[in-house]
């Protein structure tokens, strides 16, 4: 059995959802590994909802992976670290391309939400092109955010440098609130703040108003009161059976989701700590 298909073996497939998430997350792994041979961690750090299931145990599956910089710099390239990555699946017996995606001004998704400035990257199978992941690298960064250090032990042993919980929690926190899918919602997003309220993780909340004011142009001096009548006032305006459509194929107990309700999310709202 190939290293590539031990790793995959570790997770239960039952359905082609299953095996979809499953192989997402064993390439993002690999991605990882051929990112610190690089040395990538030295100057940045993994955040969003694939660093949140691989390290932190999230128990939902995420496609993208969302990357930042320590400190701004214009002028990095993640296309350094392309041969690292490329020998890394080479290794395991599979064959990658990685594109870089110019962004469109208006018309793509992410428009409303990433900065100009944030560097986006396709890695994708040669032989199986369906199976593709998003790379997306932020170069100027805001601040207040701490990292640590997080094992990954395959395909082998090493330390990747992740944000902490608070900051994660901020910077989807954040997302919840100002992403902007028109018709379509990320439940993905909903189900991470269920997540963080249920472990009692506490909110940077001074990275959520670094994130704000450099993203949004919003008041950087915004109160955690504000901040609470907004995240109420997004609750009321999304349809929450949206939410859960979106997040159903990236969970394994779509039960979980019942209790699932605008009154539901209201209430977890006065369960958010702040630090």
């Amino acid at each position: 059995m190939s290293v590539f298909d031990e790793m995959l073996s570790r997770y239960e497939i039952k359905t082609n959802d299953d095996l979809v998430n499953a192989r997402h997350e064993v390439m993002q792994q690999i991605v990882l590994t051929g990112l610190y041979r690089g040395g990538f961690f030295n100057k940045a750090a993994f955040y969003g909802g694939s660093c949140l299931r691989i390290f932190y145990g999230v128990p939902r599956f995420s496609e993208d992976m969302d990357f930042s910089l320590l400190e701004p710099n214009k002028s990095f390239r993640l296309e350094n670290y392309f041969e690292s990555i490329v020998r890394e699946f080479n290794a395991l017996g599979k064959e990658v391309e990685i594109q870089k995606k110019e962004k469109k001004i208006s018309t793509n998704i992410e428009s409303a939400f990433l900065k100009d400035n944030t560097a986006i990257y396709n890695v994708r199978f040669r032989t199986e092109k369906q199976i593709k992941i998003k790379i997306e690298v932020d170069i100027n960064p805001p601040s207040e955010f701490t990292t640590e250090y997080k094992l990954l032990l395959l395909p082998f042993s090493f330390m990747c440098r992740c944000y902490s919980l608070p900051d994660l929690y901020a910077g989807k926190m954040h997302a919840l609130l100002f992403r902007s899918w028109r018709n379509r919602v990320k439940g993905r997003d909903w189900y991470d703040f269920e997540w963080f309220v249920r472990n009692n993780t506490a909110l940077n909340f001074e990275h959520f108003r670094q994130r704000a004011a450099q993203l949004n142009n919003l008041n950087p001096d915004i109160s955690p009161e504000n901040f609470l009548i907004r995240l109420k006032e997004k609750i009321g305006q999304t349809k929450i059976n949206l939410v859960k459509d979106d997040v159903r194929p990236f969970v394994r107990n779509s039960n979980e989701l019942e209790i699932w309700s605008t009154d539901y999310f209201l209430k977890l709202t006065e369960l958010i700590r702040f630090s």
